[in-house]
């Protein structure tokens, strides 16, 4: 009822916002008088505000159309390589002869599109051949196309993996470092030749038993019948995809900004002053982050749902308890990060995130044991917030180049980093993980003193397998090539979890 109350409203609203573009676009005509006094700047500026306030704001392009290598100015152009009911895989087809790595970025299915990256496609363009995953909206896709859930997510992630081949760099950013994490893990336990060469997990939920956020605290103080009943709704009958279950964009946006409220009031109000003072550089970058960060799609409900269980109620994957359920077979399998011995590690965290607290994602490194101590690295960039990790001068000046160097320390093949383009970014390679520095007991000690309000006192069990043992070997299945892109999704009954008898080795703060 919520959503059809939510459609009423932006239907009712219409004939407001109708009034407010012709105000606006009389008191902006330079031929009205009124055009050049401080009342037709304020009146075209209210008219701004309302209008912006009843909109909807529709998908956004990437409008990516060109990039620069070593001073000169290459094409860009968007290819689909490939195209399920759920997502697309998008390639960033440059223009030049350049042998780069090979990068598969995964956008997060959390309620915007992938666009939200444009920021982070755009900064590894120049030294890098760009795929990312093209999420689609729920509510645009009819019932026929079936359902979508955690289990389904982390075989598009195998396929799109497969497909990219064997010379892969993975890089998740946020919400999806689980199931990333996931489907590389299923793929060194099946010695799959197309495992990816390095990993890369950013602001990630691999184990929020170590730290506590708002989100966090809400799904771990709720049932799970609660978020059924209070947050799923049907797509309305105007919509292709009418009665699909969803979680509606517009509420995961009002989530998010009710964590911040005060700063986007404080945004709209500034940026309504800059509207009366005529100052346009100011209010266009207003405009043009907020038409991206108000542009949401739906979740299905089964995606939504699975993921609130396993990844912040039961901890599946940290625990040993995670399954994926194989859809040509329908047999449950065990995910085992142990397993993965060759692809390299690299997490990062931004230390005021406050969506995935410090802790979250480098939980990482002590579930992939098995994984060299010199394939595994670790970057904590200080006085950046959750979407500064990806976006912005802190992404772009301290973590991107990184990326970039680590990438290329396991992959030495491909063509330097022309030395022109170092100059504004030099090559940096991410700091070696510490278990001493960086580990559960260290980050907690650091949150109990610098952060209280995310430390968390929890007994979290340890990976650590005892000494002079091997991590059991799981019988090996190959995933069949990149043939399965053409298939549909199908309806699938959710995976179920043992709960294992045997008593691990804890780590207490």
């Amino acid at each position: 009822m919520l959503y059809q109350l939510h459609e009423l409203k932006h239907a009712l609203m219409a004939p407001l916002r109708m009034q407010a573009n012709f105000t606006r676009a009389l008191m902006e005509n330079p031929f009205n008088p009124l055009s050049h006094t401080q009342l037709g700047r304020t009146l075209s500026a209210s008219a701004t505000m309302i209008e912006r306030l009843t909109r909807r704001f529709e998908r956004p392009e990437f409008g990516l159309h060109e990039t620069v290598i070593a001073g000169e100015k290459v094409s860009i152009t968007e290819d689909i390589i490939a195209e399920k009911p759920f997502c697309s895989l998008l390639n960033f087809k440059r223009d030049t002869k350049r042998n780069d790595p090979k990068v598969l970025i995964v956008a997060p299915m959390s309620g915007h599109y992938a666009t939200l990256l444009r920021g982070t496609v755009e900064a590894l363009l120049p030294h890098h051949d760009v795929y990312i995953t093209n999420w689609e909206d729920a509510r645009q896709l009819p019932m026929s196309e079936g359902t979508f859930n955690f289990d389904d997510y982390v075989t598009y992630l195998r396929e799109f993996m497969s497909l990219l081949g064997s010379e892969t760099h993975v890089i998740a950013v946020c919400q999806p470092a689980v199931p990333v994490l996931a489907a590389v893990s299923l793929m060194a336990s099946e010695k799959d030749p197309n495992q990816p060469i390095t990993m890369t997990l950013m602001g990630g939920p691999i184990d929020t038993r170590v730290s506590k956020t708002e989100v966090t605290e809400l799904a771990e103080t709720r049932p799970l019948k609660w978020f059924e009943n209070s947050v799923l709704y049907n797509v309305p009958f105007h919509y292709p995809g009418a009665q699909r279950r969803v979680y509606p964009g517009f509420l995961q946006l009002s989530g998010f900004m009710s964590m911040n409220l005060d700063t986007h009031i404080d945004s709209h109000m500034k940026f309504y002053q800059h509207l009366i003072e005529g100052d346009d550089d100011s209010s266009d970058k207003h405009t043009k982050f907020y038409n991206e960060y108000l542009s949401v799609m739906d979740i299905p409900a089964e995606f939504y749902l699975q993921t609130v269980a396993e990844v912040f109620q039961k901890h599946s994957l940290p625990r040993g308890e995670m399954k994926w359920r194989d859809p040509y077979t329908d047999k449950l399998i065990d995910v085992l990060p142990q397993d993965i011995e060759h692809t390299a590690l690299l997490t990062v965290e931004g230390e005021l995130d406050d969506i995935s607290a410090r802790g979250q994602t480098t939980a990482a490194h002590h579930l992939c044991y098995s994984l060299p101590q010199s394939k595994q690295f670790h970057h904590f960039q200080l006085e950046c917030g959750h979407y500064g990790i990806f976006n912005g001068g802190r992404w772009r000046n301290q973590i991107m180049p990184r990326i970039r160097t680590f990438i290329r320390e396991f992959d030495k093949n491909k063509d330097p980093v022309p030395a022109i383009d170092l100059k504004d970014s030099p090559a940096v390679l991410p700091e070696r993980f510490d278990h001493e520095k960086h580990g559960i007991v260290a980050v907690r000690r650091w949150l109990k003193e610098h952060q209280p309000q995310n430390y968390k006192d929890t007994e979290i069990v340890s990976k650590a397998p005892p000494k002079n043992t091997k991590p059991k070997e799981q019988k090996k299945k190959l995933v069949p090539p990149a043939a399965k892109i053409k298939t549909k999704a199908k309806t699938k009954t959710k995976a179920s979890n043992k709960t294992p008898t045997k008593k691990k080795p804890t780590v207490k703060s």
